[in-house]
C-alpha cells in the first residue's frame, strides 16, 4: 500500500507530499501504519530517499484523548479508530486537519478550542435538580474529546470567527443543564457563538467519534430559551 503523507517541518515552512510503502499487516489501523514507518532505524520514501520521522500524536489509541484527529482519505478521523481493510482504494492519503494551525506533519495546534471555553468561563457548576430527565443526554454531550473533527467538517467554522461549533454547543447544552446561577449568561453566549452562525447542516453529528448528538443539546438549548 502506498501511504501519501502532507508534510511541513514547522509552522513557517512549506508543506509538501512525500510517499511510503507500507508493507504490513491491513487489519490494523491507521496509527499502527504510522508507528510500521516511524519503527525502522532509518525512514526511507518510496523512491529511497531519507526522509525524517513522521511527526503525529498520540496518546490512548483507544478512542478515548481525540489526539491522534487527522484528515484521512480526505475524511476528518481518528487514525486509532481507522482501519485499513474498511477503506477504499490502495492508497492511504494522511494529512493535517486544515482548520487549525500545522506544528508539524500531521500535528496541528488545537488550542484555540479551550480558549474559546476558557473565554466563555464554560465551566461546568452544580446540579440544577429542576433540569430532571437530560441525565442521559448530558452523559452523551460529556463524551466530547476536543478532538476538532467536527470542526474540521463544519461548512459554517472559519479559524478566528466568532461561530465555536458544535463542541460549544455541546459543552453550552451540559454546563447550563448543570449551573443555578448562569442560565441566562450561557443563552446569550450560546446564541453569540453558536445559534447565530449554525446552518444546521448536521455533518458534526455524523463526523463524531463518540457519536454525540448535537441535534438533542440545539433543541434542548433551543426549548430552554422559550421558557
Amino acid at each position: 500500500m502506498v501511504v501519501k503523507i502532507k508534510r511541513q517541518k514547522n509552522r513557517d515552512s512549506k508543506a509538501y507530499w512525500q510517499y511510503f510503502e507500507y508493507s504490513g499487516d491491513v487489519n490494523t489501523t491507521v496509527a499502527a501504519v504510522l508507528d510500521f514507518l516511524n519503527y525502522s532505524d532509518d525512514l526511507y520514501d518510496i523512491d529511497g530517499n531519507y526522509a525524517p520521522r513522521i511527526r503525529w500524536e498520540c496518546s490512548c489509541l483507544q478512542k478515548v484523548c481525540g489526539a491522534c484527529a487527522m484528515v484521512i482519505n480526505g475524511k476528518p478521523s481518528l487514525a486509532c479508530n481507522t482501519f485499513l481493510d474498511k477503506m477504499k482504494g490502495k492508497e492511504l492519503v494522511l494529512e493535517p486537519l486544515s482548520k487549525f494551525p500545522v506544528v508539524a506533519d500531521l500535528i496541528t495546534d488545537r488550542s484555540i478550542i479551550d480558549n474559546n471555553l476558557r473565554q466563555v468561563q464554560l465551566y461546568i457548576g452544580e446540579r440544577d435538580e429542576n433540569d430532571g430527565g437530560l441525565y442521559e443526554l448530558q452523559y452523551t454531550a460529556a463524551k466530547c474529546l476536543k478532538c476538532g473533527l467536527c470542526l474540521e467538517i463544519c461548512p459554517n467554522y472559519i479559524k478566528g470567527d466568532n461561530f465555536f461549533g458544535a463542541l460549544f454547543a455541546n459543552d453550552t447544552f451540559l454546563t447550563h443543564s448543570l449551573s443555578k446561577n448562569r442560565k441566562k449568561e450561557l443563552k446569550r453566549e450560546y446564541t453569540k457563538h453558536f445559534s447565530s452562525g449554525c446552518s444546521k447542516a448536521l455533518s458534526c453529528e455524523s463526523i463524531c467519534p463518540t457519536g454525540i448528538s448535537t441535534l438533542s443539546s440545539i433543541f434542548s438549548m433551543e426549548h430552554s430559551k422559550r421558557k
